[in-house]
């Protein structure tokens, strides 16, 4: 059954008197309140009475409507660090700031050493590699789309996302020797969605003067972190076709976490698409094969084709998942006939080792 992120829907966070549980974002309320003084407690993530007296204290300071609630003119008027919200930035080391302080707590909450003082310094650099590490991202210290979504999916921190913008396109005429994949990734786009604009197949030729409808990228960024609330659709979209197609779930997002960090857009350089990363070849011999009809070229049919795919593995493999896993990898054919390629058993090992924290 498809899950709806609640907890990602909100633009604007007010925290509030009542709440009880914890919310990351009120980590970075905390510390902002700890840098003008007023707050003394542990940065706890719970807005609780301690946490709203102090903003009481800092609204009656600045002459604010006294509400004891973080809304947008409070956090304007706490500074650097009453901004900006996590998720509406990369963060990389030498920055400060409220999404910073969340950050922070979000490794110690996972059992990373790091201090929570709204400052990316080397101990907080120190502390997300070593998560990054054990999540299987690159280890770059830096808090990008991959590891927003990885704490969004292990904590379902909200975060903030961007409010939807109407797409625009340029034209681009077909020429003599072009592929769709290969005009896909001039223009920075990812496949399906080239071909769903302009209702084409992937796996059919072009008609060389064929104009084509090109998606033009936005001026302002998508913010780093809207990734967390699609990758937690895709989560959902992961649970079902596991279950509907009985495969272990946790290896399913394991796979699919390892082949793309759960990002539809991703386009590789041989033109395997999306969530599983899957072949035009791969996706017709699904079709044609082991489903018998058309699947949707979105995430969650993608999903669809990529489980179904992966449950034929196992089943021609006798439940094998390591031969499996190679099979997906280097194709079923090649192991076969070759045996598992040297090349093949770190991914498989990648796979299984993540398989545990998915």
């Amino acid at each position: 059954m498809r899950i709806r992120p609640l907890a990602l829907v909100a633009a604007f966070f007010v925290l509030a008197a009542p709440a009880v549980a914890a919310n990351p974002q009120a980590a970075g309320l905390q510390v902002a309140l700890r840098a003008q003084g007023l707050y003394s407690g542990r940065i706890d993530a719970v807005v609780g009475p301690h946490t709203v007296a102090a903003v009481k204290a800092f609204q009656r300071q600045e002459g604010l409507r006294v509400t004891g609630r973080a809304d947008a003119r409070t956090r304007a008027a706490l500074g650097p660090f009453g901004r900006p919200l996590y998720g509406g930035r990369t963060l990389t080391r030498g920055m400060f700031g409220w999404d910073v302080s969340v950050l922070q707590y979000l490794l110690v909450k996972q059992g990373f050493a790091s201090p929570i003082n709204g400052y990316f310094d080397a101990p907080t650099a120190r502390a997300l590699r070593a998560y990054q590490h054990r999540l299987r991202l690159p280890t770059d210290a830096i808090a990008g789309p991959a590891t927003f979504a990885a704490f969004g999916l292990q904590t379902r921190v909200p975060v903030r996302t961007a409010a939807p913008v109407a797409q625009r396109v340029s034209v681009y005429v077909v020429r003599p020797g072009d592929s769709l994949t290969a005009i896909a990734r001039k223009h920075g786009v990812g496949l399906a969605a080239l071909a769903k604009l302009n209702e084409l197949n992937p796996s059919h030729f072009l008609l060389i003067g064929k104009k084509l409808k090109i998606p033009v990228a936005h001026g302002a960024a998508r913010p780093a972190a809207a990734a967390a609330s699609d990758t937690l659709a895709i989560r959902a979209s992961l649970d079902h076709w596991s279950a509907q197609y009985g495969v272990d779930t946790h290896l399913v997002r394991a796979v699919a976490w390892m082949e793309s960090g759960y990002q539809q857009r991703v386009v590789s350089s041989v033109g395997a698409e999306g969530v599983m990363q899957l072949l035009p070849t791969t996706w017709k011999y699904v079709e044609d094969v082991l489903i018998g009809h058309p699947v949707e070229h979105t995430a969650d049919g993608n999903v669809q084709v990529g489980v179904a795919y992966l449950h034929h593995l196992l089943q021609a493999f006798g439940g094998n998942e390591r031969l499996a896993l190679a099979a997906w990898y280097q194709g079923e054919a090649a192991v076969r006939t070759n045996g598992v390629y040297k090349v093949t058993k770190p991914f498989v090992d990648d796979v299984l080792a993540l398989r545990t924290r998915m």
